[in-house]
């Protein structure tokens, strides 16, 4: 309520005579009140048994450049207020959970608008607009008594496969792509194992505006992914799945948004004509006041696109580029149909150039005609990298830097293959693989653009020969032995790794270690954060199983100071893992680390705890004491301890306070829930920012930007965009067109707030 109001309110009682329960009825009234605003709509939302909290208000608009929509939650007494929206004429409806959408009501800002709740009218109505994870929690997963597996002639469940956390890595690598428990994998019209059999085979036609040619490979992965479980064990699951939902069984019911989770204010925009975008970028990580205001990066990562969205002037556009491998990469005048290469995460720099990793991504035709790598790549007399671990093969992996401010394009052929990658202290910016940390020195890179000069590499090394372990400190530079062919080697056999650096459910035995020598490990590598404590990096290693995190630190003379550290989440009596599977990772202004596990669980690894950290026994079961694990919110499978059905895909500590929470808060992405998950250290506790519309909000990672400091809330924002690879799993988008969407994410300081 207006403090002025109040102070004058309370004046007038000097000077007249008032009953009390005249000025608490005054009081009430003005504590009711909603206020008109010029660029909003307020107003209050009332059901059969009253004003109806925690339920969603959705504005969505067709007149501006690109569709638009505002979503705000009502407060305790059913009122809500859209703020900032742009001239134009909007629906209005409800969502809510014990609801069915209210009619779609025409209005403007400036005037209020007061709404009606629809009561569903059964619980079949209501759980339509449960997220995926929800349903999920329906499937019944086989039974920690049933592993390991016997194999097709025991109990189906492929022999291979040991516990049943390693069936669940399998059912979760389904959710890399898609959810699970969306209206389209729970409503098949051939819910038989036949039918679930044909149905991953289904792909999108090649020239696909969303993956490009890739949708035949989805099929395969698809149909791989089944014959992990055990074909015939895997269908019948899935079929059992939708026919007792056919039949009318319903998940548990979500709780509506509470306390904090009422403040959030999304904004979203389509962008990108359909295509599937992986990722963006808005700022520079470093600085989240960089590019203040401006255009919004994505990476359309099955068509070597790049998409932008202005989110002031409401406006999308694209533009593409090319690799042509080792001789650099062009801007193209129109999107070229023929598909070239896999651009896959964007990052902003300091000068405000948009950097990003292209895969080179070619069918096996144009794979067998990309040129060796570049002379650099393994000629240690050109490069000390190459000298000190030589890299071989096709050139296919470049870092591509473009200048907006120029339309310049420039890039830079890699030795190894790229994911991700992350903007260091001292300029680097370092990707994610397999086996190694690679990096453009990007300083050096601005000097000379030279690449023999600004491309380095180290492979992942343990010091495991220490004879007196080293505890909790800074990382040695001067333990690693230099000569490749002392340490010891990762197993060779046994190791099978996906098209994403995904382990298999195949538990990797690594050769006994010598304690004489070093010890290299390999597997691949996806989310990865700089350590702002010392200038280190980490990394998520999703394969082998488990899954680990990496601490990496080149020292001051890389390769020859290059050194790691492996930590695994805790291994149990019964042989299963406090947490596997982990994809994202980020790490807190403290040094604190966090691994988002896809089983649904987040890992805090507190590295000054370790007692040992080198030495024969450092090689990932070390330090127990550091870890300590959080479910994410939602339900979890019946029979199953840990986790929870929904998936983290990436993460991101925010540092700065760019979404509202406080500094250091780790998010997670929900990305089975239609959330971002955002947790709190201190108090333990988690806080759902829930997309409701579109449905299926999927998102792979996020960003956070600061416009303007003196704007409070309304002036910073954490984005985050979603398109699963089948664009139509989105709620409204049949026709292959619509979305992806953009979601802007502010938290204000109450529902009312404008």
């Amino acid at each position: 309520m207006n403090k002025q109001f109040v102070r004058a309110l309370f004046a007038s009682t000097c000077f007249v005579t008032v009953s009390g329960a005249w000025v608490n009825a005054s009081l009430a009234a003005a504590a009711t009140a909603i206020p008109v605003v010029a660029n909003g709509i307020g107003g209050t939302v009332t059901g059969a048994k009253g004003p109806e909290a925690g339920v969603w208000v959705i504005a969505e608009t067709h007149d501006l450049p690109t569709k638009f929509i505002k979503i705000v939650v009502t407060d305790d007494q059913g009122r809500y207020m859209l703020p900032e929206l742009p001239k134009a004429n909007y629906e209005v409806w409800v969502r809510g959970y014990g609801l069915v959408d209210s009619a779609h009501i025409k209005a403007a800002p400036g005037k209020n608008l007061d709404l009606k709740a629809v009561q569903a009218p059964t619980p079949k109505d209501a759980a339509e607009i449960y997220p995926a994870n929800y349903w999920l929690a329906l499937m019944k997963i086989p039974a920690e008594s049933e592993f390991p597996g016997t194999g097709p002639k025991g109990n189906g469940i492929a022999a291979n496969i040991k516990t049943q956390q390693q069936w669940l890595q399998q059912l979760k690598g389904c959710q890399r792509c898609h959810q699970q428990g969306d209206k389209v994998t729970r409503t098949l019209l051939d819910n038989t194992p036949e039918g679930w059999a044909d149905r991953i085979t289904k792909a999108r036609a090649a020239g696909d505006q969303a993956v490009g040619n890739t949708g035949p490979e989805h099929a395969a992965a698809m149909t791989n992914q089944m014959a992990q479980f055990g074909r015939a064990r895997g269908l019948n699951m899935f079929a059992d799945f939708t026919q007792r939902i056919a039949k009318g069984e319903l998940p548990p019911v979500p709780p509506r948004p509470q306390g904090i989770e009422r403040n959030i204010v999304l904004t979203s925009w389509d962008w990108g004509n359909g295509r599937y975008i992986h990722d963006l970028t808005s700022t520079d990580r470093n600085n989240p006041t960089l590019n203040a205001n401006g255009p919004i990066y994505g990476i359309t990562a099955m068509s070597g696109h790049i998409e932008v969205l202005d989110p002031n002037g409401h406006k999308q556009s694209e533009f593409a580029y090319r690799v042509e491998e080792t001789k650099g990469v062009k801007l193209l005048a129109e999107p070229d149909p023929v598909q070239n290469g896999v651009p896959h995460n964007p990052m902003m720099d300091s000068k405000g150039r948009l950097w990003l990793t292209d895969r080179g991504f070619r069918d096996s035709k144009e794979a067998a005609k990309a040129p060796p790598k570049m002379a650099y790549c393994n000629d240690g007399n050109i490069n000390k990298f190459a000298k000190y671990y030589p890299q071989q093969g096709k050139a296919t992996a470049t870092m591509v830097v473009y200048d907006p401010a120029t339309k310049g394009i420039a890039g830079v052929s890699m030795c190894n293959n790229l994911h991700h990658l992350m903007q260091a202290t001292d300029g680097k910016f370092y990707t994610t693989g397999a086996d190694l940390a690679s990096w453009v020195d990007v300083p050096e890179w601005d000097k000379s653009h030279d690449q023999a000069k600004a491309v380095g590499w180290c492979p992942f090394v343990l010091d495991t020969n220490s004879k007196t372990p080293s505890k909790v400190g800074a990382l040695s530079e001067t333990v690693i032995t230099p000569d490749r062919n002392a340490w010891n080697k990762p197993a060779a056999t046994g190791r099978s790794m996906g098209g994403d650096g995904e382990s298999t459910a195949i538990e990797i035995n690594d050769a006994a270690i010598d304690p004489t020598k070093d010890t290299r490990i390999s597997g691949g590598t996806y989310g990865m954060d700089v350590d702002m404590t010392d200038g280190g990096m980490w990394f998520a290693r999703t394969g082998p199983w488990p899954s680990s995190i990496v601490k990496f630190n080149p020292g001051t003379n890389p390769p020859e100071t290059c050194r790691s550290e492996v930590y695994e989440a805790a291994k149990l009596p019964d042989g299963t893992y406090e947490g596997y599977n982990v994809r994202g990772m980020s790490v807190d202004s403290k040094g604190i680390a966090y691994g988002a596990f896809a089983q649904g669980r987040l890992g805090k690894l507190d590295r000054s705890k370790c007692k040992v950290m080198s030495g024969p026994t450092a090689t990932g079961q070390q330090c127990p004491e550091g870890w300590t694990y959080y479910n994410v919110p939602g339900p979890n499978y019946a029979g199953v301890k840990t986790g929870a059905t929904d998936f983290a895909y990436l993460m991101w500590v925010d540092l700065h306070d760019t979404l509202g929470l406080g500094k250091d808060i780790p998010i997670v992405t929900g990305s089975n829930s239609d959330s971002l998950l955002a947790f709190d250290p201190k108090n333990e506790k988690w806080t759902v920012l829930r997309v409701p519309y579109p449905m299926d909000f999927h998102t792979r990672g996020m960003d956070g930007r600061i416009d303007s400091a003196a704007a409070g809330w309304k002036g910073k924002a954490v984005y985050a965009t979603y398109a699963m690879q089948p664009v139509w799993h989105e709620e409204g988008g049949d026709d292959g067109l619509s979305g992806p969407t953009m979601v802007k994410f502010q938290v204000r300081p109450d529902p009312l707030a404008y």
